[in-house]
């Protein structure tokens, strides 16, 4: 993947990208002392993007793409 600098940048921003939906439902969770659903939409957020990257990456390495250590 080291030759391919847009898909490592495009990984790091899913990765980030997870990293703040946890962050914000993490906030949410204190913000409204666990009432309302924002919290829940965050963390809907973060686990479609987490599949989302999880697929992306078992799809490239399968296509030879990327390739597994």
């Amino acid at each position: 993947m080291s030759d391919q600098p847009i898909l490592r940048l495009f990984v790091i921003v899913m990765l980030i990208a997870i990293v703040v939906s946890l962050g914000m439902a993490f906030r949410s969770l204190f913000r409204n002392q666990g009432k309302g659903t924002g919290t829940v939409k965050a963390l809907t957020i973060r686990v479609a993007l987490s599949i989302a990257l999880f697929i992306l990456l078992m799809v490239l390495a399968k296509l030879g793409i990327i390739k597994p250590h």
